[in-house]
């Protein structure tokens, strides 16, 4: 599973294991959790890089209109998972 580092502006860098990921209205996702096994909280993060960036740039998914809209891609994606 790959591990990317997570730093949030003003906060220490934090490691995510990426569970998946999916591309939806152009826009890239995915879906991160702290913990390789078992239960753990789990992220929506997308993707808000320029073409003029080498390193992918991303940020929490907090609009909840679209928050449950790539929440419910990712379901049907990993049938095992239900995210709340």
């Amino acid at each position: 599973m790959e591990k990317i580092a997570f730093t949030p502006e003003g906060a220490e860098q934090v490691w995510f294991y990426v569970l998946e990921q999916t591309k939806l209205g152009g826009i890239r996702y995915i879906l991160v959790t702290e913990e390789e096994e078992g239960d753990s909280d789990a992220f929506i993060l997308k993707e808000v890089s320029d073409e003029k960036n080498a390193e992918s740039i991303y940020e929490f998914v907090e609009d909840e209109t679209e928050l449950a809209a790539v929440a419910a891609v990712f379901e049907n994606l990993l049938e095992d998972v239900k995210l709340t």
